[in-house]
């Protein structure tokens, strides 16, 4: 008999999605929105910082798949397990171990060919990109104000080298950095990328971010090359990673070589 699943975060109801297991999910948390016809149809017990738990209980997982991605998901977590509830927490900080999650979650819904053949697939489809000159500095930001930069501890840091770039915060031990708006414009960022967390996408500002103080200067501001990428396609470790890398893949390739600028 087919495994109940009730799925916390987004990237993993998208994970089992991807491995042809939607049928399995019994419910979702109310951030997860994709894919659209499958999440429409499940109940839902709470965004994911705020989740119900006794609604999830009542519906009878074998297995709660979570997370630790977001600060206050760890509490989330250890609510899951005092009540008793079987769960797989992914905690991914680098694209090897996006996979690796990916993998463990196709084995245990037993689908482990299909886990293996995902990830091929997104390995396929995010090579590293050849740069003929120099790499253009990538800052990706979660936040806006104060700048929430990508650092060493995520695979988005993993994603802008394989697509062509170079993150200023990249040897930085940690998840992200918040940053003061001089001393991220003292990295001279090439290119700036919004996927601000919890916004949609058509609300991005790249007004906002020609704005601050003192980066009329900044090689992103002068040259224009701001670049708005959903937070779905790289804050999400899951198979719309592709996507992510693909958008930023075009905006660094766009950009050329940031040394003859």
């Amino acid at each position: 008999m087919p495994m109940r699943i009730f799925s916390h975060t987004c990237s993993n109801t998208e994970i089992v999605c991807a491995l042809g297991c939607a049928d399995q999910l019994v419910g979702v948390d109310a951030n997860s929105d994709y894919p659209p016809d499958v999440v429409a149809r499940l109940p839902s017990t709470g965004r994911d910082l705020d989740l119900d738990v006794e609604a999830v209980q009542a519906l009878e997982p074998d297995m709660v798949l979570s997370s630790l991605t977001v600060p206050g998901h760890e509490q989330v977590v250890a609510e899951l397990h005092a009540a008793g509830l079987a769960t797989l927490v992914c905690d991914p900080q680098s694209l090897d171990d996006v996979y690796d999650d990916i993998r463990r979650i196709a084995a245990a819904l037993g689908v482990v060919e299909r886990g293996a053949s995902l990830v091929a697939s997104m390995r396929a489809a995010m090579p590293a990109a050849e740069v003929p000159g120099a790499r253009p500095r990538v800052l990706v930001e979660w936040w806006p104000k104060p700048v929430i930069a990508v650092a060493r501890q995520s695979w988005v840091n993993d994603i802008i080298h394989l697509a062509g770039g170079i993150n200023p915060w990249g040897e930085v031990d940690a998840r992200s950095v918040p940053l003061h708006y001089a001393d991220a414009a003292a990295a001279r960022p090439d290119i700036v990328v919004m996927s601000w967390c919890g916004v949609k996408v058509e609300n991005y500002r790249a007004d906002k971010v020609r704005a601050r103080p003192d980066w009329a200067d900044v090689p992103a501001v002068r040259h224009d090359r701001i670049h708005a990428i959903s937070e779905a396609f790289l804050g999400r470790p899951g198979p719309r990673l592709v996507e992510g890398y693909r958008q930023l893949r075009a905006a660094i390739a766009a950009a050329g070589d940031p040394a003859g600028a």
